[in-house]
């Protein structure tokens, strides 16, 4: 049976401290951490703003966690709002939550505040000032919320032990002095498990156990004792058994111990019934007098029987008996009081508002008799003459239990299901059926006629051999068959001759030379060869590329000119380089490659600085001084 709210999901509330450390390491780990003075000033705004706005983001999210999980007295059920009030003092808690929901609009307020102010900020310096300005004033008003969390965390884990009560399902409540037998009965009619001892005030809380009954889930509640003295006087463990009998929904489950071993005597134990009658209002009661193994109600004097039958006529009540220590009677109260509860509620709802709706929606349907007849169950003669099975004939019919257990037991004996199949011949039961061949349901291959097939492709044999179909064995084939073999063979020749090539010219140990490379060393007779023995006639192709050759200029690898030329070229060349270094501003061109050199070497530190950014990280100084140094030389720490 689950319950109307369940307070154990509210999430562990921190301390003060852990609450701080929490928010300013996770702004550590999700904001950029590399700023430098020499970026942009917007850009240095926007970083430490950055940082005050997740820091405060931060705070709003943990804070509106804890606002929304815990309970809102004035959205809960009354009874567990009156029993938060009674353990936890309706005032501390509105006020604690109260304080945290300040310090959340001051912590919004700070960070408006100082993003405001970081926007004019001029320097790194100054914003960064700023922003520790911001954490430092949001870290002062958590601290200052260090009670109010510890108190949170102290109701969160007292919520969290809390029995699962709902105020609306059957309940019935248990209710008396102290040491009358209430967690008794809790354990005998449910599988609560509630410490009983001869000694009063055992039981210090609510304690809930939960049964069955006419299929249906009930709940038990085990309340502590009460004694007889005014409300503002009562404690808060007796106020939790006023707050239970004021709002649930229940039978009212009244003991008495007439042996009077609880150490109250029987006129305290109706005088307490008195007082706390206003509570008992529009629910069934029930008087249980446990213990009548000791003293039973006909043994009291005729004043005390007086007061139980003025209890039993004037309010309704159901006088019950039972004793918890031999268990008599102890499931007919249990009965009883579910019975009684039950007709109570079915005579609310019948007097609520909405019986009109639902009684509008039923309609009872009445069968009526089709005729006199007497229609009576047929019982067949085997059925009624069948004798009944004991166990302990030996001439009884053996069941499978019993094949079991002569077989070896479970895990030994194998049931077999094939001793009952109705073939037509008993042979046949344990005949091996196969279902699958090869992959193939073997019964699409089940023919009714596959032996008559079979005698007839027999017969068709024979008569074909006796003819001498089968005596020549040399092929019948017409000249296409003929033609078409030759071309086959022609074509695995020639496959034969193209491999044998490939293998030749893959053992050889020359190069593989592109065919671009081989094209441009070509002739135009070699051009001529190749298509020749292809049987492709090449006249034209070769007249046109010799006509196209006719008009082309000759290639530098072509021309061979003299030496004369060759020095006259080398010194214009020479002229044109030294006036292009020239107008570079270099004096030759040695100068000029030095020159590239250096650039590169001036821009191999920038390119790696090129590749970080803000939020990399920085190691200043490789080797720390303070970490490398000292005043003790190399081999000095041998004291020995």
């Amino acid at each position: 049976m689950s319950s109307l709210y369940n307070f154990k999901k509210i999430e562990p509330v921190p301390t003060a401290a852990d609450f701080i450390d929490i928010i300013l390491s996770k702004t550590q780990r999700k904001t950029p951490t590399v700023i430098r003075k020499n970026y942009n000033i917007g850009r240095i705004r926007q970083f430490y703003m950055r940082k005050v706005k997740y820091t405060q983001d931060s705070f709003e999210e943990k804070f509106k966690n804890i606002l929304d999980e815990f309970p809102k007295l004035d959205d809960v059920h009354p009874f567990y709002a009156d029993l938060m009030n009674v353990l936890y003092d309706k005032d501390h808690y509105k006020l604690a939550l109260g304080q945290i929901n300040t310090a959340r609009h001051l912590i919004d307020q700070v960070a408006k505040d100082y993003v405001r102010l970081l926007k004019f900020g001029d320097s790194l310096y100054r914003c960064k000032q700023l922003k520790r300005a911001a954490l430092g004033r949001m870290a002062t008003i958590m601290k200052r919320q260090k009670d109010s969390l510890a108190y949170l965390e102290q109701v969160r884990q007292h919520l969290s032990r809390l029995p699962s009560i709902d105020p609306n399902t059957r309940t019935l409540l248990i209710c008396g002095y102290p040491n009358v037998g209430k967690s008794s009965f809790i354990n005998k009619i449910t599988r609560a498990d509630v410490d009983v001892q001869p000694y009063a005030f055992t039981t210090k809380s609510l304690f809930v156990g939960h049964m069955d009954y006419k299929y249906m889930r009930w709940q038990v509640i085990d309340t502590p004792g009460i004694l007889d003295h005014p409300l503002e006087e009562r404690n808060t463990i007796e106020m939790q058994s006023i707050t239970a009998m004021a709002h649930l929904r229940s039978a009212i489950m009244y003991f008495m111990d007439l042996s009077e071993q609880c150490g109250y005597s029987i006129e305290d134990q109706v005088k307490l019934f008195h007082n706390i009658k206003p509570l008992f209002a529009n629910k069934p009661i029930v008087l249980v007098i446990n213990k009548i193994d000791q003293v039973r109600p006909e043994d009291l004097p005729a004043e005390q029987r007086a007061w139980i039958e003025e209890i039993m006529n004037q309010d309704n009540a159901t006088v019950l008996t039972m004793s918890c220590y031999n268990e008599e009677g102890v499931m007919d109260v249990r009965n009883s009081a579910c019975d009684k509860l039950l007709a109570a509620r079915v005579e609310m709802k019948m007097s609520g508002n909405k019986i009109n709706d639902v009684i509008n929606k039923i309609h009872l349907a009445t069968p009526t008799a089709r005729d006199g007849i007497a229609r009576l169950p047929n019982i067949p003669d085997g059925a009624l003459s069948k004798t009944k099975y004991d166990p302990n004939d030996p001439n009884r019919p053996k069941l499978e239990k019993d094949l079991e257990v002569e077989a070896g037991g479970a895990g030994v004996y194998s049931v077999d299901v094939k001793k009952r199949y109705l073939l037509g011949d008993e042979d046949w039961k344990y005949d091996t059926i196969p279902e699958f061949w090869e992959g193939h349901n073997v019964a699409d291959f089940i023919d009714p006629e596959i032996e008559e097939k079979l005698e007839a492709l027999e017969r068709e044999e024979e008569r074909l051999e006796k003819e001498g179909f089968y005596d020549n064995n040399e092929p019948i084939m017409d000249e296409e068959e003929e033609e078409l073999r030759s071309t086959a063979d022609a074509i695995r020749e020639r496959k034969k001759l193209i491999v044998q090539a490939h293998r030749t010219a893959r053992g050889s140990k020359t190069a593989i030379v592109p065919k671009k490379v081989l094209a441009k060393n070509a002739t135009v007779d070699e051009m001529n060869d190749h298509l020749s023995k292809m049987g492709i006639d090449a006249n034209a192709a070769v007249e046109r590329t010799r006509a196209s050759a006719a008009g082309r200029k000759r290639t530098r690898e072509e021309a061979i000119p003299d030496e004369a030329v060759k020095d006259a070229d080398a010194a214009v060349r020479d002229e044109v380089v030294t006036r292009e270094m020239s107008n570079l501003g270099f004096r030759n061109v040695k100068q000029k490659k030095e020159a590239d050199k250096q650039k590169k070497l001036n821009q191999v530190q920038n390119n790696k600085m090129g590749k970080r950014g803000e939020a990399d990280r920085n190691i200043q100084t490789k080797m720390p001084k303070h970490l490398f140094s000292g005043k003790t030389s190399m081999g000095s720490r041998d004291r020995r």
